[in-house]
């Protein structure tokens, strides 16, 4: 069966399987049913297959409604290929059975006689081998073919062949069913869907794919047939995007089911697919004279349709028939139905815009400004695609260029800042034929500017294009202006990505201007993002309730946007259950400029914390997303955190080849934060290779010793690496000055990150005991246990300095911490250093009894023996069926239960000691 090659058909097959095994050895007979489209044919091509693998004669046919009055138009099809073995039938049966297939001439035959001949034909074929009749759409076949099919199977008992025929759902057929059993074909299963979906499309974007899936209901041939149409309009505005195109196969299937229809019903159909929430009130409020609710019945007879009393609302059984119903309609009928459902939906201002839109005749002022007015309500929901194709719709029905063009440009904006939109750039070009002086407006100028960052295009380019069309602006600086915070907050990245105060002049500049003053997260993110180590403190007091605020937010932007004012507090953490539910929507098809974002701010989160397994996980999918929705410029962020993790856990090849690459692409364009954030990993993994030159020089090249450079916020995550590499390499006076400039900035008032960070540095260069002491009452607070790596390697640092200072009790308990926390994230390389001290500080192990290991449940026993094995944590998730996470979790408490630190240990604590003298 695994041949076949069907997804999802594993249940199906294997009952066909058994069946065919049955017909060889005692005959039978099966119908198999299901809706049109969902995969009769291929069961039956897969039976078959499988018939023929087992060494069965197949004879096929199937149906047809071209040939359904041709008397035994389907009994040809079956016996034309055995047509040699009507020799051996007896003279009178022979003759028949000629005559009524039309291979001879003679009078009509009796259709007893011809019933006995078919079967004593299929008798003598079954002599040599099993036979099996495969007959499809047998609702279609003729009359007298239905007879003689219908005698044989009565009487397949006991003899060496079989007849499986498959049906439409629902439909009638000649065909007598008695000793027939049946096989319902369900639709596909969502994860089958999805495999079939994955196969024929695998770079289909995830929104299309979702889109697709919900169409579709697991129907195979929608899956196959509707890809083509969905790509096509996937980055084209659409404004029904509930409705699609049909194939010609599929509008024949689904059409067929409307014919007869009373045309009262046909009407009410219609209604019923444009209001598309099924809300039986607002359909009856639409309702054109002469039509009542009751013209549904037909409909609901058919099982087109399911009105569920208790909810009143009307359900389709299968959404393509909506789109089936619109395809036979005319332009006047859907005017007309979409003019009554705008009157049935005053209070639905969004609803009433579409409905009236789709009704418009021609240009119309008023419309387009109530669906203008709609794609800024929805923007509030995170749907960049809808307010996209409102805005569109909204220029269409523009009575004036000026107004044509205003809406284009803002469409061109809110398509390339979300992503996903292919025509931004032709949105932009028809803004600026519409009105020439658009270029200067600012919703063209940001959509420029993300145009140009996925492109070609350089950061100082896209800064003076964005800072020229502020500057030039007629807005007066009114903080009301959606448009102008718009651009403000696209300068802010764009100046973040440049990194020189040139860029940041500019912006602060037009925030100064900003009246009444800048709005509430504008005015966070200015403080936090750009130079936090000099203005982060003083956003302090009000980042609280502005975090708190997440819990309800519903905004995608706003939740993104709070979130990069988190990052150089180190707040990210209040913000993972938002930036998670962004990520969900994502994955369900949302816009992926927020999903990226989201993903951003995990993969940090994840990596200060210890989450790497995850870290890598969300990082390998952002870079999978900008690979396939549109957004190049941002792959770089996800090789970041890639080569951070890679650094960390001593893949060091691979962390300096990704370094390598952000920089090959990142200095033609002038992202100068991309290059100054290769060198993070680059001096992570000379550290972890012990080579503390090459350390100094690449958290030197972020900022040098003895400043913290202005506009390069990341340099606060490497001060304590500088500090540790310019001790290490015998840098005292930078050393100090380092660590001066970062108690002059207090940079430990930004977070209690930040306060360890800069305790550990002070530890690393100051005599005495105090500055280990006020260090270890850090590390005794809830700073230590938040962030594992850094409270890590502080650990591991102050434990050697106090094992040099001969306070080796001391010394050895922090070390004993630092390796539990290594081990938790598979931090090979500072294991390896971090066992080195303790052996030096006199550690011993505790031996582990011989074949003692009661200390671990039989789930842990198992997790350490795979561990052991060399199995990576996601490779034993897998065969445990539990997530990598509960995985490290579980090695996490395994290791000082067994008394190891490292996977490497494992498989000397698991293994039995060797057998002592024998006494032989």
């Amino acid at each position: 069966m695994a041949t076949i090659g069907l997804f999802g058909r594993h249940a199906e097959l294997e009952r066909l399987s058994h069946f065919l095994d049955d017909v060889r050895q005692h005959g039978g007979a099966r119908l198999i049913c299901g809706d049109p489209g969902v995969g009769k044919s291929a069961l039956m091509s897969a039976a078959a297959e499988l018939a023929g693998a087992a060494g069965m004669r197949v004879l096929r046919a199937s149906g047809s409604e071209f040939e359904a009055d041709v008397s035994y138009a389907c009994l040809n099809q079956l016996f034309l290929p055995v047509l040699p073995g009507l020799e051996r039938l007896p003279a009178g049966p022979r003759e028949a059975l000629s005559v009524a297939l039309g291979f001879g001439a003679g009078t009509p035959p009796d259709v007893l006689l011809v019933c006995n001949a078919a079967l004593l034909l299929l008798n003598e074929l079954a002599a040599d081998i099993p036979v099996v009749l495969l007959v499809d759409d047998v609702h279609w076949i003729d009359r007298a073919s239905a007879v003689v099919l219908g005698f044989v199977t009565r009487r397949l008992a006991g003899r060496r062949a079989g007849l499986l025929a498959s049906t439409r759902a629902g439909t009638g057929s000649f065909l007598d069913r008695r000793g027939l059993s049946e096989q319902v074909v369900e639709p596909l299963d969502e994860q089958a869907a999805g495999q079939l979906v994955a196969a024929n499309h695998p770079e289909m974007p995830a929104r299309v794919r979702h889109r697709l899936l919900d169409l579709a209901q697991g129907n195979p041939l929608a899956l196959i047939e509707l890809p083509a149409t969905l790509l096509g309009a996937a980055r084209r505005t659409v404004a029904q995007p509930e409705l699609v195109p049909l194939s010609d196969r599929l509008q024949a299937i689904f059409a067929a089911r409307l014919v007869g229809l009373p045309e009262p019903t046909r009407q009410l159909l219609l209604l019923a697919t444009f209001e598309s929430t099924g809300d039986v009130r607002v359909l009856r409020a639409a309702l054109p004279d002469g039509v009542s609710l009751a013209d549904l019945a037909p409909a609901e007879r058919a099982q087109l349709v399911h009105v569920d009393d208790a909810t009143a609302r009307v359900a389709f059984r299968h959404p393509l028939i909506r789109s089936a119903i619109v395809a036979v309609s005319t332009h006047e009928e859907r005017r007309t139905a979409h003019a009554a459902l705008a009157g049935a939906l005053g209070d639905d201002r969004e609803r009433r815009a579409w409905h009236l839109a789709a009704a418009a005749a021609g240009p119309d002022e008023m419309v387009a400004e109530l669906l203008e007015d709609a794609a800024h309500r929805v923007m509030l929901r995170g749907d960049a695609f809808a307010a996209t194709a409102a805005l569109v719709r909204a220029a269409e029905l523009s009575t004036t260029n000026a107004g044509r063009g205003r809406r284009l440009a803002e469409a061109a904006y809110i398509g390339a800042e979300a992503g996903g939109v292919d025509d931004a750039g032709s949105l932009l070009r028809d803004a600026r034929r519409a009105v020439p002086d658009t270029a200067g407006s600012l919703h063209a100028a940001n959509a420029a500017a993300f145009l140009m960052l996925n492109g070609d295009g350089d950061v100082s380019t896209a800064h003076r294009l964005l800072v020229g069309a502020i500057e030039a602006g007629d807005h007066g600086y009114r903080c009301d202006d959606p448009a102008l915070v718009e651009a403000v907050h696209t300068l802010l990245l764009v100046s973040w990505y440049g990194s020189t105060p040139e860029h940041w002049e500019p912006y602060f500049r037009v925030l100064r201007r900003l009246r009444p003053g800048p709005p509430e997260v504008l005015a966070l993110v200015s403080e936090t993002f750009p130079d936090p180590a000099r203005t982060g403190a003083a956003a302090l007091p009000r980042i609280d309730a502005i975090l708190r605020s997440l819990a309800d937010e519903t905004d995608p932007t706003r939740i993104v946007r709070v979130g990069t004012a988190s990052v150089y507090l180190d707040r990210l953490g209040d913000c993972r259950e938002p930036s998670w539910r962004l990520v969900r929507q994502g994955r369900d098809g949302g816009p992926p400029r927020r999903h990226l974002g989201a993903l951003m701010h995990l993969c940090l989160d994840d990596f200060l914390v210890g989450r790497w397994d995850e870290d890598e996980e969300l990082a390998l999918e952002g870079q999978r997303i900008c690979d396939t929705s549109g957004f190049p410029f941002f792959a770089w962020y996800f090789r970041y955190n890639r080569a951070l993790v890679a650094a960390g856990r001593g893949r060091f090849d691979e962390a300096y080849a990704l370094a390598d690459e952000i920089t090959h692409w990142a200095l033609p364009r002038g992202v100068s934060a991309a290059a100054l954030f290769a060198h993070h990993p680059r001096a992570l993994a000379a550290a972890g290779q012990g080579d503390h030159e090459a350390a100094f020089r690449h958290a030197a090249a972020m900022s040098p010793p003895g400043v913290l450079a202005p506009y390069v916020p990341h340099c606060t995550w490497v001060m304590f690496d500088l500090v540790e590499a310019a001790v290490r390499t015998g840098r005292t006076a930078e050393a100090r000055a380092h660590v001066e400039a970062m108690r002059a900035a207090d940079v430990g008032a930004l977070s209690g990150r930040m306060a360890l960070l800069q305790a550990g540095a002070e530890a690393l260069v100051e005599a005495g005991d105090e500055p280990v002491a006020g260090l270890e009452a850090l590390l005794a607070g809830p700073a230590a246990e938040r962030w594992l790596f850094d409270a890590s390697r502080v650990r591991l640092a102050v434990g050697e300095r106090l094992r040099r200072t001969r306070s080796s009790a001391r010394a050895r308990r922090h070390l004993l911490t630092a390796c539990d926390g290594f081990a938790a994230m598979a931090a090979e390389p500072w294991l390896a250093r971090t066992r080195a001290e303790l052996r030096a500080a006199g550690h011993r192990p505790a031996e582990q009894p011989a074949g003692e290991l009661t200390a671990l449940t039989a789930q842990e026993r198992q997790i350490a023996q795979l561990a052991a094995s060399g199995l990576t944590n996601k490779q034993i998730a897998g065969r445990l069926y539990l997530s990598h996470r509960t995985i490290g979790a579980h090695l996490y408490r395994i290791f000082p239960k067994l008394g190891v630190t490292s996977r490497a240990g494992l498989r000397d604590a698991l293994s039995p000691p060797a057998d002592g003298p024998t006494g032989h």
